[in-house]
């Protein structure tokens, strides 16, 4: 389901810019090469173990099944945006 949040490009370039600046530079030292379908997904799993993050957000669930093992839980936007009480 598709939402408009009513946000302005410019509203988005403030979002994108606040990201990039309270972002952290990680290397990943860490190769678990093929552990998804998808070897693109691989490098979003290596990053998200590496930057010891909780959730990857993506509308592509069903491609990171199994990676509970990495203590990671795939989230849909939308999920995101219930957790942080942004929509109901």
């Amino acid at each position: 389901m598709s939402r408009n949040l009513g946000l302005t490009h410019s509203d988005i370039e403030d979002i994108i810019d606040y990201v990039c600046t309270v972002g952290k530079h990680r290397k990943v030292h860490f190769l678990w090469r093929p552990n998804l379908k998808d070897p693109s997904d691989d490098f979003v799993l290596e990053l998200a173990v590496e930057a010891e993050c909780n959730y990857i957000v993506t509308h592509n669930i069903k491609d990171f099944k199994d990676i509970k093992k990495f203590k990671l839980k795939a989230i849909t936007p939308q999920e995101l945006f219930r957790k942080l009480g942004d929509i109901s």
